[in-house]
């Protein structure tokens, strides 16, 4: 099937965009419905947009009628308690489908690798419509945690890390690159993620915030690299030993 894409992620798979700016009240997501959904480590997330506008996370194809993650319904409780938030997402002006604050605890370099995976974000997504990618609006300061990404899961050379300052905001074709956060922090981080359909309204949007389809990296410990990479795989061999199978290359519906 051939869908139509942005060419700016065809190089490295991500763009980084201008900060957003202007802080947002804690409360905005603080005060929201958390549910116990589990992606890439300690997670909950509380969802401002679902398949049906109710406070849950599944992705769209478990509906009837099942449908890819397009066209998400506001959940009017939750919307009403982040209005900042729903602004963010509505200024972009694509097709929206899921949209939440997850929150993740606080990991280490290898929990982040062991926990590497990509999205099942095209599921039944129409032939000739738009790629859904996500965005990663980054809400709490956390300057020294990194989104992980690789081309290659089990290749360390195809690693990107990107830092997740407050008002960070990346894009990310999370079907094809593999991702995790690695949080280095004593409290929780938080993040606004969407899944959105790529297109004019979307490359509208990133254009005006300067987007950058590649970042500098600060040098990472070679033995410490090593030692992390090693523990990841080790967990991974295990658990694939576990399960039959390699629960790494099953597309997340998270």
């Amino acid at each position: 099937m051939s869908y139509n894409r942005m060419p700016i992620l065809e190089e490295t798979g991500y763009v980084v965009l201008d900060p957003f700016g202007e802080a947002v009240d804690p409360s905005e997501w603080l005060s929201l419905e958390y549910v116990d959904w589990k992606s890439s480590g300690d997670t909950r997330f509380a969802p401002l947009a679902s398949a049906t506008g109710e406070i849950e996370c599944n992705a769209f194809w478990h509906f009837d009628p099942p449908r890819t993650d397009k066209d998400g319904v506001w959940i009017e409780s939750q919307a009403a308690k982040a209005p900042t938030l729903v602004e963010r997402v509505r200024e972009v002006d694509a097709r929206v489908g899921r949209c939440r604050i997850i929150e993740l605890q606080p990991n280490s370099y290898a929990d982040a690798l062991y926990n590497s995976h990509l999205d099942d974000n095209n599921r039944r997504n129409p032939d000739g419509e738009g790629w859904v990618i996500r965005s990663f609006m980054q809400l709490t300061d956390n300057p020294h945690s990194y989104m992980i990404l690789r081309e290659d899961i089990d290749d360390p050379s195809t690693e990107t890390r990107l830092a997740l300052p407050a008002g960070a905001q990346l894009i990310v074709d999370s079907q094809r690159m593999w991702h995790s956060v690695w949080h280095v922090d004593d409290q929780p981080r938080y993040c606004l993620i969407n899944s959105f359909e790529t297109g004019p309204a979307l490359e509208k949007w990133m254009f005006a915030r300067n987007p950058v389809t590649r970042v500098d990296m600060d040098p990472m410990d070679q033995r410490f690299a090593a030692e992390s990479e090693a523990e990841a795989q080790r967990r991974r061999a295990a658990r694939t030993a576990h399960y039959g199978y390699d629960p790494s290359r099953v597309y997340s519906e998270a």
